[in-house]
């Protein structure tokens, strides 16, 4: 792997870390309005993001995996 592809995936792992930050924020959220407020609505929206958050973390895991590979 050259250089610059292992410069181009630390880029996108970088916006991957970003967009699971605000996807856990914006989960935060909902996770109140469903336990406090029993708003069925937010239940969902916070099963939909928890899927979307091991998405991106799966997505994390193999960049970092592929780069650790590449650097032996």
């Amino acid at each position: 792997v050259l250089k610059c592809d292992i410069l181009i995936k630390e880029k996108e792992m970088s916006n991957l870390l970003e967009q699971i930050r605000e996807l856990v924020a914006t989960t935060e959220e909902d996770y109140e309005k469903f336990y406090e407020k029993g708003n069925a609505a937010a239940g969902t929206r916070v099963r939909k993001n928890m899927q979307e958050l091991k998405s991106l973390a799966q997505e994390l895991r193999l960049n970092v995996q592929e780069i650790k590979n590449s650097n032996k």
